[in-house]
């Protein structure tokens, strides 16, 4: 159809829902798509998205990503939203414009404010992003390879935006064609170790099929998350220095106690009362029992 009809039509009007609805069942009737990708989800009223969800389900399975931001969305609709306030925070860090306790907030609000099976998209670039503000480089220096690092292990499904995976350092033009120039590059080997990792440690899965993050407590918390992600098969412990100083850290309780194996070399490692990390500028330790 022609987008630029659908946009100057009052979505409140009978007749344009339909329109809108019978085009959306057609795609995954007809061709068999596996879902949409709805952009700027909130502008159109959510009884629209609860009864187009219930239709396309009726023919198969979908999966629905909302480009909004709002528990609502979860409810009966989405199954994914983007966590745009995630990347905002990330950035702020970067930026030294505030610490690791906004992590600390945004994680609590995620697992009591959403339901528990909603599914929130972390980023660390996107079409938007990188065309209008900055590229991931720009936005945040030193600290990339973390954010990428916290954007997989983390809660929340990742987003690897076009590119990313060959290092593009450019600002890709929106509306014109702009061939991204493919090439192996560090970037691309460290999302594939993650996400190998993710892959492999179930409670690294997305939703209620992976483990919850549980703070663990430690001596620096302004300059250092640290958290586990366990189940009774596998888990994390995650240690990411969000600071452009060196700091050793120590923790308190005993939540991350274990015997694990660096995902850096493969060393095994031995967590107890006596452990301490010694950390540089925007390093991390990721730890896998």
């Amino acid at each position: 159809w022609d987008w630029s009809d659908i946009i100057e039509l009052d979505y409140s009007q009978r007749g344009t829902r339909e329109y809108m609805a019978r085009a959306m069942r057609y795609w995954v009737a007809e061709v068999g798509i596996d879902g949409y990708r709805c952009d700027v989800a909130g502008f159109v009223p959510l009884d629209f998205w609860e009864q187009v969800r219930r239709e396309l389900d009726a023919i198969k399975p979908v999966f629905m990503l909302a480009e909004w931001e709002s528990r609502d969305l979860h409810a009966a609709s989405f199954d994914m939203t983007y966590a745009w306030s995630w990347w905002d925070y990330m950035h702020k860090i970067a930026r030294g414009e505030t610490d690791v306790g906004t992590l600390h907030v945004h994680y609590s609000w995620n697992q009591n404010f959403f339901p528990d099976d909603a599914l929130r998209m972390t980023f660390v670039s996107n079409h938007d992003k990188n065309s209008w503000e900055a590229t991931e480089f720009e936005a945040f220096g030193a600290a990339l390879d973390n954010t990428i690092a916290l954007s997989v292990i983390g809660e929340g499904m990742p987003l690897i935006y076009n590119g990313q995976e060959a290092g593009n350092p450019r600002r890709l033009a929106f509306f014109e064609r702009d061939p991204i120039a493919w090439r192996e590059h560090p970037q691309g080997d460290l999302y594939r170790s993650l996400l190998a990792l993710k892959k492999r440690t179930s409670a690294l899965w997305n939703g209620h099929w992976g483990a919850r993050m549980v703070h663990v407590p430690n001596r620096v918390p302004k300059q250092v998350l640290s958290f586990t992600r366990g189940n009774d098969r596998d888990g994390v412990f995650a240690v990411f220095n969000f600071s452009d100083k060196p700091v050793t850290v120590r923790f308190d309780g005993d939540l991350h106690f274990g015997r694990y194996s660096d995902f850096a070399d493969g060393q095994p490692v031995a967590v107890d009362a006596d452990s301490e990390f010694a950390l540089g500028p925007w390093q991390r330790r990721i730890l896998v029992r």
